[in-house]
């Protein structure tokens, strides 16, 4: 574990090492590594989680570890006000949790071109950031997520909404009923999330931030993979971003809602090293890139 210190906020950061070729199981337990290539052993993905109940964890027990097995330089970090990072009392714009990954990138001293993976709320913020600093981006996996669109805003904005309120109003029957239909560890989620929206201004400051317009969303040049749970509603927006990204493929996951990375993380390990093998070529090369 370490803490890593922006300057504006203190992230919890896990990396995981990539392992060694002659150190990757050869049993069919690992997914399937990476090329020999220089570029896809120096590629490193930065692992972004969702909202309020998600950290870093979502992706430590489940693909993080392959990733790192198959020969990926794996980083993941708890967002502003999650785990065990800073939970500063204002200042939860999506472009403030944009520009702590410009800034942990800089702290780590990353150099090289990073693939993003982000899961939900993580997604949102790989579509910011791939927007801020294209140059730091050779490509992206989205899961279950969508751009920071007017639409979206209004959407999160009910939902924060709703969570405050009923947090506020009656926060013991609510975890009551979390923990009865959905277990004790969901319940502590949902408490820490509740403070989360309840003392700080993440519920205010999300539905205000700036949003995309759909020539924002074009200018995203970088390689993008979409994955959707089947029976998601995100799962329609499918061929909308496909027809706005200039390079972008989607994929659905049959039998799966939103929680698709924990339900189907094999499914979503392979994809994702397939992808970032097929696109560990320096940046630069965008137009042979294959859009389906």
């Amino acid at each position: 574990m370490a803490i890593v210190d922006t300057g504006d906020v203190r992230l919890h950061v896990q990396r995981l090492a990539a392992r060694p070729a002659a150190a990757r199981p050869a049993d069919g337990t690992a997914a399937t590594p990476l090329g020999d290539g220089a570029a896809a052993q120096d590629a490193t993905v930065v692992l972004l989680h969702g909202l309020l109940t998600d950290s870093l964890a979502s992706y430590y027990f489940t693909v993080a570890p392959a990733l790192a097995a198959a020969g990926l330089d794996v980083v993941m970090y708890d967002h502003r006000g999650h785990g065990r990072s800073g939970r500063p009392e204002r200042g939860y714009t999506l472009g403030a949790f944009v520009h702590d990954l410009d800034a942990l990138l800089d702290r780590l001293d990353i150099q090289n071109p990073v693939h993003l993976v982000g899961n939900s709320f993580g997604g949102t913020v790989a579509f910011g950031y791939a927007l801020l600093r294209p140059e730091r981006v050779a490509g992206m996996v989205v899961i279950e997520s969508e751009p920071a669109t007017p639409s979206w805003a209004v959407k999160l904005g009910g939902l924060l909404e709703r969570v405050r309120h009923e947090m506020s109003v009656n926060e013991d029957a609510a975890l009551d009923w979390i923990a009865a239909h959905h277990g004790g560890h969901t319940a502590r989620l949902a408490k820490s999330a509740g403070r989360l929206v309840r003392d700080t201004t993440l519920a205010r400051d999300i539905p205000a931030s700036a949003v995309l317009g759909d020539d924002d969303v074009r200018a995203i040049r970088c390689p993008v993979l979409a994955l959707y749970g089947a029976d998601s509603d995100l799962a329609a927006q499918a061929p909308r971003i496909r027809s706005l990204l200039p390079h972008c493929a989607t994929e659905s996951l049959p039998g799966h809602q939103h929680s698709v990375l924990v339900e189907a993380p094999g499914r979503v390990r392979d994809l994702v090293l397939d992808w970032v093998g097929r696109h560990a070529s320096p940046a630069g090369d965008r137009d042979a890139v294959r859009v389906r």
